[in-house]
């Protein structure tokens, strides 16, 4: 959806926190989340991955690492719903509040979304965030061409932090946190070899070619507000 002349007050919110795994499957499918909490217009639920590890090793996946990322109506509901005791594992983690300013493709939950242009500000952190929901049968072409963009985004000098995550068994996202705007499209076009990269572009190329997914949206997101430390860090959105 095109900017409105009134500023939207939509925001999303993108969370990282520590969960103990008999929690996980509960968290990750359990049914009526959205409906449930007041101003909330949808989210996703996460396991979290480390970038860049083999698919079918214990390093690749952190079992007890959850992500949230979520649409609300207005920040006042998000603020709500982190003063609710079931909130509270949210609460001693981290997140990130934001504006969506650029889109591609689409997934359906996140169609009316509000799409604010006039945000963009090249030259400012920029937060990325992929949603898809994976084709089962072109699960190998994805791993085949998707690990050597993880590899790219996990070493290029101009990210603050990235990850991938999963909800079994076919929604994946990605989240990353750039120093600008153009450190990140530097990566996406691959315009110097050895510090950019190729490997994004041509998987977007391959993708073109024939879909990797039913539904695959990229969203770019200026930051408004951090709360929180990961890692021992905070500040990932400093310009």
């Amino acid at each position: 959806m095109s900017s409105n002349l009134e500023p939207s007050k939509d925001i999303f919110s993108f969370h990282l926190a520590t969960l103990p795994i008999a929690r996980m499957p509960r968290f990750l499918f359990r049914p009526g989340y959205n409906q449930r909490v007041p101003g909330l217009n949808h989210s996703e639920n996460f396991l979290t991955m480390n970038l860049g590890e083999p698919i079918l090793t214990a390093p690749r996946y952190n079992f007890k690492t959850v992500a949230v990322f979520a649409w609300w109506r207005d920040e006042s509901y998000l603020s709500e719903f982190l003063e609710q005791p079931s909130s509270r594992f949210l609460v001693d983690g981290w997140h990130v509040r934001m504006k969506l300013y650029r889109r591609w493709g689409e997934v359906a939950e996140l169609a009316d979304a509000i799409v604010e242009p006039d945000l963009a500000e090249s030259k400012k952190p920029v937060i990325a965030v992929t949603l898809a929901r994976l084709k089962i049968s072109e699960t190998a072409r994805f791993i085949r061409w998707g690990k050597p963009v993880e590899n790219q985004v996990k070493n290029h000098p101009g990210k603050n932090l990235a990850l991938a995550a999963i909800r079994p068994l076919n929604t994946f996202s990605t989240f990353s946190i750039w120093q600008t705007e153009a450190e990140m499209l530097n990566m996406v076009s691959g315009r110097d070899k050895n510090s950019d990269g190729e490997s994004h572009r041509l998987a977007m190329k391959e993708r073109t070619r024939r879909d990797f997914h039913h539904e695959f949206t990229t969203m770019r997101f200026k930051p408004l507000k951090e709360v929180g430390l990961w890692n021992g860090r905070s500040n990932y959105t400093s310009g």
